[in-house]
């Protein structure tokens, strides 16, 4: 019998080993059975830390928005439009650093408060820009859905990046739909170039919300190269 000592089981610890699995497995292979078994122990050990699935995932959530923020200075002088297009670029980053990524942090509640300092932040840079509350919950809430979303449907072609999922091969779409000429030529636009089209749509967004809500200030910050 081993007599290596392991690590404690805690939350912690069997978050961390459902993200490494994830990237393997995907979030439909993603069973308490299976984390149970990278983690040597029986399945009802987990219960003592997680009463389901959708209790960890919730923390898996949270663990990588913790990743994501962590060593992360927030520049005061940031615009309400520089610190949208930086948090929505970062988020965007953090889910595709995992497979299935924004399937999991979508709809998953947060287990603690590491967020609260980030939305503070965002929620004063524009209300001192003359945004509502109201408004300026809801810039940032479009925004954050947009990303999200956007993610969820690069995923479905691109579980990881530069990993193709099959049936998504553009040119064999356009024989197929060669008596609807258009739609045929939006696929190269669908289903291609995710960090341009992101970054066009990420700017669409803050282009109406500043339409339509009317706050005045610097344009915003070009996409990165």
């Amino acid at each position: 019998m081993s007599t290596e000592k392991r690590p404690p089981l805690d939350r912690a610890r069997v978050a961390d080993t459902a993200l490494k699995l994830l990237n393997e497995v995907g979030l439909d292979g993603l069973t308490l059975r299976a984390i149970a078994r990278e983690l040597d122990v029986k399945a009802p050990a987990l219960y003592w830390h997680f009463k389901d699935k959708q209790a960890l995932l919730d923390e898996m959530a949270t663990e990588m928005f913790r990743r994501m923020v962590a060593g992360t200075e927030l520049d005061p002088s940031d615009t309400w439009r520089e610190r949208l297009l930086k948090a929505n670029r970062g988020l965007r980053t953090a889910l595709l650093g995992y497979r299935d990524g924004a399937k999991v942090y979508s709809g998953s509640r947060f287990t603690g408060l590491v967020h609260v300092e980030q939305m503070e932040e965002i929620l004063r840079l524009f209300t001192a820009a003359g945004f509502t509350l109201a408004q300026a919950v809801r810039a940032q809430s479009t925004s954050y859905y947009y990303t999200l979303g956007f993610v969820t449907e690069e995923q479905g072609v691109e579980p990881l990046p530069g990993e193709r999922r099959e049936g998504f091969d553009v040119a064999e779409r356009a024989r197929l739909m060669a008596d609807f000429p258009l739609s045929a030529a939006a696929g190269a636009e669908i289903f291609q170039d995710f960090d341009r089209h992101y970054e066009e749509g990420l700017e669409l967004v803050i282009s109406g919300i500043e339409a339509r809500y009317g706050p005045t200030g610097p344009a915003p910050s070009a996409p990165p190269a």
